[in-house]
C-alpha cells in the first residue's frame, strides 16, 4: 500500500531555502524559497507553532465546560472550550491533563483521545489535539498562567450547538470539538 506521502507526489514542493523572520515566545515565522512541482520555484511564509490540546470537559450531568476568553488579536471575548499550548518535549495527554486543571480546577479520571486538527493549513503548521474527559472532579480553583483571565461556565450540548448557530461561537477548533462531541455524546462514536 502506498503512503499517502508517495500517493500524491505529484504535488508535493521541495524546501530550497528557509529563512527565521521573526521568533517570539510562541511563534517562528519563516520565508522559504521552494521548488513547484512543475520544476519553477516560488515562495512560502508560514509559521511555525509548537502545537495545542483542546479538552471537551463532558460532566457527569452531560453539560460541557467552556471558557469565556478575550482574544487581542480580534479585540474580544470568545467562549471555547478548554485548549492549551504543549510544552517542548511534554506528552500531549500531560498537556491536556496541566491543562484542565489549570483553567478550570478540574481533573478527569477517564480520557480519550479523539483526534487531531490542523486549523490554519495555509499558513501554519499548528496541529490541535483533541481529548474527551469524562468522571470530572472539581479539585481546586483555577491556576491560570500570569496575564491569562478567563471565566468558566457550563452549557448543555444543545446550548452550545445553538451559541454555535447564532454565531456566538465562532473558534474554529471549538466548533471541530463540538462536531466530536456531538457525535461521541448522541452516536456512540
Amino acid at each position: 500500500m502506498k503512503s499517502q506521502k508517495d500517493e500524491h507526489r505529484h504535488l508535493h514542493e521541495i524546501q530550497l531555502e528557509s529563512t527565521q523572520v521573526y521568533r517570539g515566545k510562541l511563534l517562528d515565522v519563516r520565508h522559504d524559497r521552494i521548488q513547484l512541482p512543475d520544476g519553477n520555484e516560488s515562495a512560502r511564509e508560514y509559521v511555525m507553532h509548537p502545537g495545542a490540546v483542546l479538552i471537551i470537559p463532558l460532566l457527569d450531568n452531560g453539560e460541557l465546560i467552556f471558557e469565556r476568553q478575550f482574544r487581542y488579536p480580534l479585540g474580544r471575548a470568545f467562549l471555547e472550550l478548554p485548549a492549551g499550548k504543549i510544552e517542548p518535549g511534554e506528552d500531549i495527554l500531560n498537556t491536556a491533563t496541566r491543562e484542565l486543571l489549570e483553567e478550570t480546577g478540574h481533573s478527569a479520571s477517564d480520557w480519550r483521545y479523539l483526534g487531531v486538527m490542523h486549523p490554519c493549513i495555509g499558513y501554519s503548521n499548528e496541529r490541535i489535539e483533541i481529548f474527551l474527559a469524562r468522571g470530572l472532579q472539581h479539585e481546586s480553583g483555577q491556576q491560570l498562567d500570569h496575564g491569562e483571565f478567563l471565566d468558566v461556565l457550563n452549557l448543555s450540548l444543545d446550548d452550545a450547538l445553538l451559541a454555535f448557530r447564532k454565531g456566538e461561537i465562532t473558534d474554529g477548533k471549538t466548533i471541530t470539538a463540538l462536531f466530536w462531541a456531538e457525535k461521541v455524546m448522541r452516536s456512540g462514536w
